[in-house]
């Protein structure tokens, strides 16, 4: 039998953020070199954003395309320049996948949770549905033992601790930490309903994770709670080349080369990397924040300052930035920082020796990003399930430093509570300058060490992906008995 007709055949369908659609790019491509045949349907717009790096692969054979779906009159999904929130409607995409779908019928195909609407359609068709959800093993115990175990109403106050039962680890949260839709038992029931609903009559999940980071969670997500899983991860390890990892996501806004020179000036180790991902916005205030605690914390930075919140286009350029302008310029004369707006290559500058420490919003891919590079982090959790990626990092790997954020808000509203420039110059200091920050630098290599092993031959990830893409295979010659 020749390899075309043995090849299992695998659609990838992204959501349009960037957090959601980077690492789904990074995990078609990691398949469809293993060998499965790899099709990412997507909308036009949003092929722009990796249609490079997928041409690099099909020119080294990998076999890899895009799916244009095309939409009625050509509407394209707003917002899709990776900074869509979560709640995006994407239903508009219903007819096109299922037209698709009834006339190119793949092995599985695997969807982001966020496309709440497509579970339906594909079960209909009776097409195996893989659930691809973007976050670790961790966050999944942590938030499934709260829902089953504890009665958040019956707290005193938003701050008043709690221990997270039936967990490996102590886990200590608080209410503030917790997304709100979990506060209220009507919306958490609904929501586990969904989720059951996604999770009940699909093939199983794909987790960007690997083994080793969180053993003792692989196996509860897998043992405890029954999630058929794969591990397959950290995708972005597939990103290999110099393009590669410049053109992860968007276009850089600033050029990577004077930034790549500024950081061989460093000494390894001495500068902070500040970006709160794709999505967060934080005030003027909190900025304000972040650029005097820098300032006083005497340290070397690269700030990749994303959308700001509430900021109109004229305050965007005007006085609402004078702030971060004048804070730019004087960094600039002192050779102490880069502020970025926009657009950062990421995995080049926590790759750079020069880099010690990452400040981060937790979200899931910096998270793992920090990992892979070896690179420890100060934690400032601000949305979705980073309070608990924060715990993993701070309480259970102890690689990093919390920063002090402690209240769970939309990706788009403001805090109640600033975290204030002694925090942050604290942080800092803590990270790059202190005893324990070697310990923690020492630890983080070892487990960056770990990450690139679990993807190779022999290691735990690359076992995964091909043991379900062995499972496929078998599925289909089931049924065609």
């Amino acid at each position: 039998m020749g390899h075309e007709i043995d090849s299992v055949e695998m659609f990838f369908f992204p959501f349009v953020g960037g957090g959601h659609q980077i690492p789904m790019i990074d995990t078609a491509r990691v398949f469809a070199k293993h060998g499965a045949k790899s099709t990412i349907l997507t909308t036009p717009s949003n092929a722009l954003q990796f249609q490079n790096s997928i041409t690099r692969d099909q020119k080294s054979n990998v076999p890899i395309t895009i799916q244009i779906l095309t939409t009625p009159e050509d509407t394209e999904i707003t917002d899709t320049d990776m900074s869509a929130g979560p709640f995006i409607d994407t239903s508009i995409l219903l007819e096109p996948l299922k037209q698709f779908l009834v006339q190119n019928r793949p092995d599985c195909i695997v969807i982001d949770m966020f496309h709440r609407w497509a579970g339906d359609i594909i079960d209909e068709l009776e097409i195996p549905r893989v659930i691809f959800n973007g976050n670790g093993c961790f966050p999944r115990c942590v938030i499934e033992n709260t829902r089953n175990h504890v009665v958040l109403e019956n707290l005193s106050s938003d701050s008043e601790p709690y221990v997270v039962p039936g967990l490996p680890d102590r886990i200590e949260m608080t209410r503030s930490q917790v997304p709100i839709f979990m506060r209220n038992p009507t919306q958490t029931a609904q929501f586990a309903e969904r989720m059951k609903k996604l999770e009940g009559k699909c093939f199983g999940t794909i987790i960007n994770s690997f083994y080793d980071l969180e053993p003792a969670y692989a196996d509860y997500t897998r043992n405890e709670l029954g999630t058929k899983a794969w591990i397959v991860g950290p995708v972005s390890l597939c990103n290999r080349s110099l393009e590669d990892k410049k053109e992860r996501g968007k276009q850089p806004t600033i050029d990577e080369q004077s930034c790549l020179n500024w950081l061989n000036s460093k000494k390894p180790n001495s500068v902070i990397y500040i970006s709160f991902g794709s999505v967060a916005r934080l005030s003027i205030k909190q900025l304000k924040e972040i650029a005097y605690g820098l300032e006083a914390s005497d340290q070397s930075f690269i700030w990749v300052v994303g959308k700001i919140l509430n900021s109109s286009k004229e305050e965007e350029t005007g006085s609402g930035n004078w702030v971060l302008d004048e804070f730019e310029q004087k960094m600039k004369e002192m050779d102490k920082g880069l502020i970025f707006r926009g657009w950062a290559p990421q995995l080049l500058i926590l790759e750079h020796e020069a880099i010690g420490g990452f400040m981060t919003h937790c979200g899931w891919n910096s998270t793992l990003e920090s990992v892979c590079a070896g690179v420890p982090m100060i934690t400032w959790p601000l949305s979705a399930e980073q309070f608990t990626n924060e715990k993993l990092v701070t309480d259970v790997l102890r690689i990093g430093v919390q920063v002090g954020s402690k209240e769970w808000g939309s990706f788009d509203e403001e805090r109640k509570e600033l975290v204030g420039r002694e925090k942050v110059e604290l942080a800092v200091k803590k990270l790059m300058k202190s005893e324990e920050a070697d310990e923690m630098r020492r630890k983080v290599k070892v487990i960056a060490e770990n990450a690139k092993r679990a993807v190779v031959e022999g290691g735990t990830s690359y076992g995964d992906i091909d043991s379900l893409i062995q499972g496929l295979k078998t599925r289909r010659i089931a049924s065609q008995v």
